[in-house]
């Protein structure tokens, strides 16, 4: 068996062709997935500078869902980045706005970053980063080693923990933090968890879904800033229920597999009991 190197063409540099197929994100890491970031955004024109100037220059798109703002949201976001592309949002809700946002990328690679200047543009090299190098969803986390909070509350951390640890318990995940929505994950996941929510739970409901579906999770060590203009809409008590009902609303794999070894035996199944594991 023979084989032999096909010699470049004249005054082609090899090295050079196969560069131009790649994109530096750090001194050390190349990529070729394009890059897609999601930002849900309504009435933020006042901190969407903070957002966009910690955005690497290398992403692919920045798709902006603008939630109907009466400011200038939209006109802000196309002078910070002309090429941004702005959808807008007929439903409402996070939910409704990230699924939307989800839908217009066409990136190999999508990341969700909140428009309220909280979250840190310049961490999303370690998001990708990870998925790279093999895993489907990178999920961050303000309580991971090297993470922090400057915007949780006392009764907020405590509600977080023990959401947390249901999630944990209920769908054998190992997550450090369950009530954040700085996330990046491969393209390809959306075809294994259905999103049907429309509020902020679909943080939570993804990272239950990701789970069940057997996808492989990184976490990513994150902080989190305070709101830099405005006020925040979340309520603690409220919210945490809301949260709490959207977990117990997803039957576990282990409640399944013992339906199916039930069945399997013949026994009967019981009914009306399925959000309960």
């Amino acid at each position: 068996m023979s084989s032999f190197v096909r010699p470049a063409d004249a005054g082609q540099d090899p090295l050079n062709e196969i560069s131009k197929n790649y994109r530096p994100i750090s001194t050390h890491l190349a990529i070729t997935p394009p890059v897609s970031v999601v930002i849900p955004a309504m009435n933020e024109a006042e901190n969407l500078p903070y957002v966009f100037k910690t955005l690497p220059d290398w992403i692919h798109e920045v798709v902006l869902v603008d939630g109907n703002s009466t400011d200038d949201t939209v006109a802000v976001a196309r002078d910070l980045w002309p090429d941004v592309k702005v959808v807008r949002q007929l439903g409402k809700g996070k939910g409704d706005a990230l699924i939307t946002g989800f839908a217009a990328c066409t990136g190999d690679i999508i990341v969700m970053v909140d428009a309220d200047g909280s979250a840190d543009g310049h961490e999303i090299v370690s998001y990708v980063s990870a998925l790279v190098s093999g895993a489907d969803f990178a999920k961050g986390s303000r309580f991971a080693n090297g993470g922090g909070t400057d915007d949780m509350t006392p009764i907020r951390k405590l509600g977080n923990h023990v959401l947390c640890s249901v999630v944990n318990t209920k769908f054998g995940a190992r997550y450090t933090d369950l009530c954040y929505g700085y996330n990046a994950f491969w393209r390809h996941c959306l075809d294994k968890i259905e999103l049907d929510c429309t509020g902020f739970e679909v943080e939570t409901l993804m990272n239950i879904r990701v789970v069940k579906a057997g996808l492989k999770v990184q976490e990513i060590p994150s902080h989190e800033y305070l709101r830099i203009h405005g006020a925040s809409n979340l309520r603690a008590v409220r919210d945490g229920f809301r949260v709490l009902k959207v977990i117990l609303s997803e039957r576990s794999n282990r409640a399944r597999r013992g339906a199916r070894r039930k069945s399997a035996r013949g026994l009967p199944l019981r009914t009306g009991q399925g959000e309960a594991s």
